[in-house]
């Protein structure tokens, strides 16, 4: 009975690995997203506690416009703290 051949494999050889490039953020993202939290706190604090409205905020209806205005700053400083690396 004749022998089948044997099959020659080639040895796996792994890719190349490169360097993972590390990205880094801009440097005005954390002085920017630092300022964003504490003046949105702030302006949440003095809103809440004085009921002083701000200027330009009759428009959106007085104290709302002061929420509006705190909590629309904490949502852009919590967005920019997802994109810091």
């Amino acid at each position: 009975m004749p022998k089948s051949r044997v099959r020659k494999t080639v040895d796996y050889i792994p890719p190349p690995t490169r360097s993972p490039k590390k990205r880094v953020s801009p440097p005005w993202l954390a002085p920017t997203m630092v300022a964003c939290l504490i003046v949105g706190v702030i302006w949440l604090v003095i809103g809440y506690v004085t009921q002083y409205t701000f200027p330009g905020m009759d428009v959106l209806g007085g104290q709302a416009g002061n929420l509006i205005e705190g909590f629309g700053l904490l949502v852009i400083g919590l967005g920019l703290a997802t994109q810091w690396r």
